[in-house]
């Protein structure tokens, strides 16, 4: 609060319309396209953002490193992927010397990369045919962790498993089943996974046991 204005709402707009300009546009009637960030996040979520929309609110810049970084000059061009029929459509953020970069936020230096994340630069080198890829992750104090990965067939697999898995479902008209993990408390879905969250409040003890100052 500065002086009479909360500028709460006003930086909350500005992520939000930052956030829809640099998003992967998916076009959630064409179920034949399938956009990698789909199927290496839960696939319900997925599921969710393309038949009943929930808007998430964005809590700062870092969950735009990777947007920004792709409207650079160094930002590639999306490829896609045939999978009978299905287009697996990636992109990546950052190619240099045949070798393709992701950049991601992180709150602390991390001693692995998280799962997702690998899934993904793994399905990004065999999309563009790629051997080699880094993912480089950086905390908002500016450090950065650095993790190589050499591509791997059997985990492409999984991810080709998954784009047909999410293309079936879409076409059945059918919910996912549940894949909890630790995303799923951030998750705008959560209530529609799990209970109903509730709001509570912070009780001042002292106060409540009618030990307060006295006016």
């Amino acid at each position: 609060m500065m002086g009479d204005r909360d500028f709460r709402s006003t930086i909350q707009s500005a992520l939000a319309s930052i956030g829809k300009e640099l998003e992967i546009d998916i076009d959630s009637k064409d179920i034949q396209t399938i956009h990698l960030q789909e199927v290496v996040q839960c696939l319900r979520r997925s599921y969710f953002d393309r038949i009943e929309p929930e808007e998430t609110e964005r809590r700062g810049f870092n969950e735009l490193l990777s947007g920004l970084l792709r409207k650079l000059q160094y930002g590639s061009e999306p490829r896609d992927f045939e999978i009978d029929g299905i287009k697996l459509k990636g992109q990546v953020d950052m190619l240099v010397d045949d070798s393709i970069m992701l950049f991601r936020s992180a709150l602390d230096e991390l001693e692995n990369p998280h799962a997702n994340d690998v899934l993904y630069l793994n399905a990004c080198m065999w999309i563009y045919d790629i051997k080699d890829g880094v993912i480089v992750y950086i905390t908002g104090d500016r450090k950065e962790t650095t993790f190589s990965l050499t591509r791997d067939k059997k985990m492409f697999e999984e991810v080709v498993r998954r784009v047909r898995v999410l293309n079936d479902l879409l076409k059945e008209e059918k919910t996912p089943i549940l894949e909890p993990s630790t995303e799923c408390s951030d998750c705008q879905y959560y209530e529609r996974c799990f209970m109903k969250r509730k709001n509570t409040k912070q009780i001042d003890l002292a106060e409540m046991m009618g030990l307060g100052k006295k006016d």
